[in-house]
C-alpha cells in the first residue's frame, strides 16, 4: 500500500471582497475528497490548500472555489 502524496499548492485571487467569503471557500474545499487542509488568506489573497493531487487536482480545487462565486488560479508562489 502506498503512503497517498500529499502536496500544497496556493492559490491566488484578487476577488475577495468580504471576510465571509473566506468560510465559505475553507468549507468547499474542505469537503472534497483528497483535501486534509484548506486556508483562506485574506489580505493577500492566497488560498493555501495541503491535498492529496490524486484524489483533488489543481483544476478540481480552481473549479471547488467557482462553484461558490470565487476565480482563482494556480500560483508558482
Amino acid at each position: 500500500m502506498t503512503t497517498p502524496t500529499v502536496k500544497t499548492t496556493t492559490l491566488r485571487s484578487d476577488e475577495f471582497s468580504c471576510p465571509s467569503c473566506v468560510e465559505k471557500i475553507e468549507t468547499k474545499l474542505k469537503g472534497l475528497d483528497g483535501v486534509e487542509s484548506a486556508e483562506v488568506k485574506f489580505a493577500s489573497g492566497r488560498v493555501l490548500v495541503s491535498h492529496d493531487p490524486a484524489k483533488a487536482p489543481v483544476r478540481t480545487l480552481v473549479d471547488a472555489v467557482a462553484e461558490v462565486g470565487f476565480t482563482v488560479k494556480p500560483s508558482a508562489i
